[in-house]
């Protein structure tokens, strides 16, 4: 990682993407920083801290002037396909490999680590430089590089973590130890900013917080939210540890995200503007539209929102998908066939959704007795939130609907070609239906869970990995079997190239820590053993 110290914002640009068609047509935004202090800024009003932790905002997803490409890369082109959300539709002339073929492209998995170190972890390290154990400042840019990081280990696996900062040759933690840092520094955050909340009813370092705009509270009940997701992702292979950091995040007296209000969004203001990301790659360069499963399970359960996730084709003015991992495809005819994802140019960025904190609680009260609700209850507030926070109305009709089921055929919109998926997706309905067994009480949780996450496709990806659910419509070319087998979910990114070139030892060293298959798209991560698939 000897890059760290020593990157340029145009040396690393180039370094990193040689490599895309429309994603890449914007080079002046590598040699000029629109947004980064000068250092007489640097000296004026507290902008030493506040300037690097709105580094770190923008950098947990990829915004800013013309980075719809970067946003691509490390978000669409991993998580957002893999969980089947979205289904890229554009080739490119520079590789054969292709991510949603499950053949990973060198510069596309090389990108996410990268970005995450210069606009995570190197803010953040100058902030902690700069304050006390104490400081809000530092506590509030602890949970978002928390945030940040977590992606990035539930991408990779093992990262360099606890040693940053120390060298220029970084070890890497082991993903449990990453999990365990994880769960001792939001504690200390969320004391130091309970603390502070207690006796301090101002908000903190409101002019650089584009989520909250310095509402400690409200920073305390994402905290909160964050410890409740990490407690349940690890909850299969370290349930004790799960059930303790669970149990803690649900029972502090900031609470978690309960509603709309409370969801962690990155605002756009007048001082603070980007091009959203999705709209761009969707209806600027027009390169990702609706997945295969996206359409199954919206259209089959004739779900509200499918309006407020997609845009109707301009072909029939219906919503339709494509399938993941298609050859030789054609961008024309699935443009206007097929649906983009229906965002404008100036809308927010979403962190996380409050009904996720919902649908944790679900499962924390089925599978570890939490939470003071039952688990019906829960799993409603969660869908009732989802609708809210999408402005779709039906909500209690749709969770009254115990006859609609996920399609069992997904049709092309361009061939009409139908693939009977039935034995690929999850054949629940929707009302909860208490009678049902534990692992069915799961699923049906999941399947909506995954249907309320959108867009954020990377955390989908992890619970799908994490669970083996919801179901979803297999891809079309799996490509590079000798990695991920076929009919399988792939389980990964590799260890970046660069990472083999600047910090070979310790990233060969790293190669053990994932077992036997090694470094490949098919091995799977440390929390991943439960689902078949």
């Amino acid at each position: 990682m000897k890059w760290i110290y020593k990157y340029t914002i145009c040396g690393a640009a180039l370094a990193t993407s040689l490599l895309f068609a429309s994603c890449t047509s914007q080079f002046e935004r590598w040699n000029t920083n629109p947004n980064e202090a000068t250092p007489e800024q640097m000296e004026q009003d507290n902008l030493n801290t506040g300037a690097y932790f709105t580094q770190m905002e923008k950098g947990v997803f990829t915004v800013g002037k013309d980075l719809g490409g970067e946003y691509q890369i490390t978000e669409m082109l991993t998580g957002d396909i893999f969980a089947s959300y979205i289904a890229n539709i554009n080739t490119y002339s520079y590789t054969t490999y292709h991510n949603d073929q499950y053949a990973l492209y060198r510069d596309w998995y090389n990108a996410p680590f990268a970005d995450a170190y210069k606009n995570v972890m190197q803010p953040w390290k100058s902030i902690v430089d700069k304050t006390t154990e104490s400081s809000p400042a530092r506590a509030l840019a602890t949970v978002v590089k928390v945030l940040g990081m977590s992606r990035i280990t539930d991408m990779y696996g093992p990262i360099p973590y606890t040693k940053f900062g120390t060298s220029t040759q970084v070890p890497y933690d082991s993903q449990k130890d990453v999990y365990y840092n994880f769960f001792d520094e939001l504690d200390k955050a969320i004391n130091v900013l309970t603390t502070y909340a207690s006796s301090n009813p101002h908000n903190y370092m409101e002019d650089y917080d584009y989520v909250y705009g310095g509402n400690v509270n409200k920073w305390i009940k994402f905290a909160n939210t964050l410890r409740l997701r990490l407690a349940m992702r690890i909850s299969f292979v370290d349930q004790t540890k799960a059930t303790a950091e669970a149990s803690a995040a649900i029972s502090h007296s900031g609470g978690l995200l309960s509603s709309s209000d409370d969801s962690a969004i990155l605002h756009q203001t007048t001082s603070f503007t980007f091009i959203n990301p999705i709209w761009e790659v969707s209806e600027g360069f027009k390169d990702m539209r609706m997945g295969a499963t996206m359409d199954c399970y919206l259209n089959g359960y004739n779900d509200p929102r499918i309006s407020k996730y997609f845009r109707a084709t301009s072909k029939d003015g219906k919503y339709h998908g494509v399938r993941n991992g298609m050859t030789y495809i054609s961008k024309d005819a699935y443009v206007a066939a097929a649906s983009g994802m229906n965002f404008a140019q100036n809308d927010n960025m979403q962190w996380m959704n409050a009904a996720e904190a919902y649908f944790l609680l679900a499962e924390a009260k089925l599978r570890l007795n939490l939470g003071s609700e039952t688990v019906k209850t829960y799993y409603e507030a969660g869908v009732r939130t989802s609708f809210s926070s999408k402005g779709a109305s039906g909500a209690d009709a749709y969770l009254a609907d115990n006859t609609s089921l996920p399609l069992d055929k997904y049709t092309d919109p361009t061939t009409s070609r139908t693939t009977d998926v039935t034995s690929s997706l999850s054949r629940l309905t929707i009302a909860w239906d208490d009678n049902a067994n534990d692992a069915q009480k799961l699923e049906r949780i999941m399947v909506q869970k995954w249907i309320a996450l959108y867009p954020d496709g990377q955390e989908a990806w992890s619970e799908m990995r994490r669970t083996g659910y919801p179901g979803f419509v297999r891809i079309d070319s799996y490509a590079y079997t000798t990695e991920v087998a076929a009919n399988e979910l792939i389980s990964r990114l590799k260890f970046p190239t660069t990472e083999y070139s600047d910090n070979s030892t310790n990233t060969q060293a790293a190669v053990s820590l994932l077992g036997a298959k090694g470094d490949i798209a098919g091995t799977r991560l440390w929390w991943d053993v439960r689902r078949n698939n």
